[in-house]
């Protein structure tokens, strides 16, 4: 080989891995152009392998010292020995800390029904409340069960997102822990939740496809709050919800008692003044209640003709037979009401058949109405009662 051929394979050698020597310095160069451009201060712990993770540190509140700690406000899982252990005072800051703006009291309702319970009042007190808002006769009651205790203010936005499948209402109460079952408050510590859905309303009982809504979503609800609930067997609720249906359908009487005009047609604006002065509340859907002097309805009356209508010759007087109780008498109520409506308005009482009812035949069918109440007294679902009329609306 000559001095030639050396001397060309050496510059080749030497050029070759010049070429090589500047690509790698390109491409260092242009790696470190990407690093600085996405560079980032921050350690991200997601590629950390082999190292002790970073402990999460959560903003602190502090909310100063002017309400002292009650064992009551206690967390589930925090022990109360904790929560009285001494706080030690941190060190006054260099700078006076501006004074912090007013909060906004926090407003958070009950889980008491919007208007209230029927056979309730606001003086009813909360044990005998929480009986009639979940009741084992009428409700398929679910426990809804967790440690410790929860406060009220904790669970009532959860409880609020299911109050009704179909057209059951659902209640909640809890195990306070003063030692009674109550109505859920703001406020209010419990160790025990139940859950109860009606298992029947005046047109329908509760199925399969409203059984299992409720069961989807009351567990939803439940691990919103860190509870476990107890769903009772499918088949027991649908045949209970079947039976407790019958008797409201076997239970839905309402009598009406008509009064036809002797004369001309009666003039509505003139009708309206006398139902008024008999003691009549009109309704805005044009029907009128007589109420019963403690913030209930004894018995309601209907025009049966439309609101714009300007005369009628026929009044219905219409009694609810299982929503007012034998006491209030609601059946001769309204009796003594049609007959003296008679002599105001010169009218007859009639069935609906036109045929006058006389007195021997309201007396047989004010038997009849004894005989009923007593089938719902022995049924332990009194006329007139809380349970009665929850079933009945």
């Amino acid at each position: 080989m000559t001095d030639l051929q050396m001397t060309l394979i050496a510059a080749g050698g030497v050029f070759v891995v010049g070429v090589i020597s500047y690509n790698k310095w390109q491409e260092y160069k242009a790696r470190k152009s990407v690093e600085r451009a996405f560079a980032s201060d921050h350690d991200d712990v997601l590629m950390r392998s082999g190292e002790t993770p970073v402990e999460r540190q959560e903003p602190v509140l502090d909310l100063g010292a002017e309400t002292p700690l009650s064992p009551l406000d206690v967390e589930p899982g925090e022990s109360r020995r904790d929560a009285a252990a001494p706080v030690v005072d941190a060190p006054a800051p260099a700078v006076p800390a501006a004074p912090a703006a007013p909060r906004a009291p926090t407003t958070i309702a009950s889980l008491e029904p919007a208007a209230p319970l029927p056979g309730t009042t606001p003086q009813t007190p909360p044990s005998e409340l929480a009986e009639s808002l979940v009741d084992p006769l009428i409700d398929c009651i679910i426990p809804l069960n967790f440690e410790g205790a929860l406060r009220g203010d904790k669970i009532l936005p959860a409880l609020h997102k299911l109050r009704r499948v179909g057209n059951k209402p659902i209640h909640y109460v809890g195990f306070a822990v003063s030692g009674d079952w109550e109505p859920i408050v703001h406020g209010g510590v419990y160790t025990k939740l139940q859950a109860g859905v009606q298992m029947a309303t005046r047109t329908t009982a509760l199925n399969e496809i409203e059984y299992s809504e409720l069961v989807t979503r009351l567990r939803a609800v439940a691990d919103e709050i860190g509870a476990e609930p107890e769903v009772p067997d499918m088949i027991e609720v649908m045949s209970e919800a079947r039976t407790l249906h019958r008797f409201v359908a076997g239970h839905d009487a309402q009598l009406g008692v008509n009064l036809a005009a002797n004369g001309a047609p009666w003039a509505i604006s003139t009708l309206i003044a006398a139902l008024e002065k008999q003691g009549f509340d009109v309704r805005p859907d044009g029907r009128f209640s007589m109420p019963d002097g403690e913030g209930g309805v004894l018995f309601t009356l209907s025009t049966n003709v439309t609101l714009g209508a300007d005369t009628t010759s026929r009044l219905t007087l219409l009694l609810d037979v299982p929503c007012v109780a034998p006491a209030r008498d609601g059946f001769g109520a309204m009796v003594k009401c049609a007959k003296e409506l008679t002599q105001r308005l010169d009218a007859t009482i009639v069935d609906d058949f036109e045929q006058p009812l006389l007195d021997p035949a309201l007396e047989e069918i004010k038997g009849q109405v004894a005989d009923f109440y007593q089938e719902m007294e022995a049924s332990d679902i009194p006329a007139g009662s809380t349970r009665a009329l929850r079933l009945f609306v």
